[in-house]
């Protein structure tokens, strides 16, 4: 390997680890291993700190790669606390409003599914990385200032409900989809059609283009990892 010249790494990044702290793990390692001072290293597409899986690392030359990355389709799962949400969209908040759930039903979460497969408009989370006027608009948030973001198209691909408990009214989704899509708002959006709420407490994303979670190494696997690499 030569990890100036350019390789592609695939990371399952742990949960509550910025995709960038990951990032800088990695990079840390490889540039020691490489014998260099820092290797120039890049992620295709931001995962939020609470979420977990395939993060797609580039080096050297490969950085080119990251904008054709991004466009890959991505499969998530996610688990959904309906009736409550959070100012986040997911466990980063605590719960700020509470909303009736007596009304869902299994039948009524088909119904509703099937209008957020397509092209959507999809309005970004406050707390998320979009820039606002030269700002990051979590930081703007963070701080208390009234943040207000632009919908934009997103597409869904498929969208597929792989366990609802009626009881605990949490509900299980896998969702496959295109670049710039937020599970968070997608979550939002799945409550209020609902006649409710909704906020996420699992994310995971478990495919990227052709590279499946089964295929990613873990950080606390990665510095094993690397010994066994050869460097050119």
């Amino acid at each position: 390997m030569n990890f100036t010249e350019g390789e592609i790494l695939c990371i399952n990044k742990p949960y509550r680890m910025t995709s960038f702290g990951a990032l800088a793990y990695v990079r840390t390692r490889i540039s020691k291993k490489q014998g260099v001072r820092r290797v120039k290293t890049g992620h295709a597409g931001t995962l939020d700190p609470l979420a977990t899986g395939v993060l797609i690392l580039c080096t050297g030359k490969k950085t080119k790669e990251i904008e054709r990355l991004q466009y890959h389709t991505k499969e998530y799962t996610a688990t959904l606390q309906l009736g409550a949400t959070t100012p986040s969209f997911d466990l980063e908040h605590a719960v700020d409003h509470t909303y009736p759930t007596a009304h869902i039903t299994r039948q009524l979460i088909d119904e509703v599914l099937c209008r957020f497969v397509g092209d959507i408009e999809q309005v970004p989370p406050v707390f998320s990385a979009v820039m606002v006027d030269g700002h990051r608009a979590y930081a703007l948030a963070r701080r208390g200032d009234d943040v207000a973001l632009k919908p934009k198209t997103v597409h869904i691909d498929e969208i597929e409900v792989t366990g609802f408990d009626p009881q605990q009214m949490q509900l299980s989704i896998r969702v496959v989809c295109g670049k710039g899509t937020y599970i968070r708002s997608l979550a939002r959006d799945i409550g209020s059609a609902l006649g409710s709420g909704a906020h996420l407490t699992a994310l995971c994303r478990t495919r990227l283009g052709d590279v499946r979670i089964e295929d990613c190494i873990t950080l606390d696997d990665f510095p094993a990892w690397l010994e066994q690499q050869t460097i050119d």
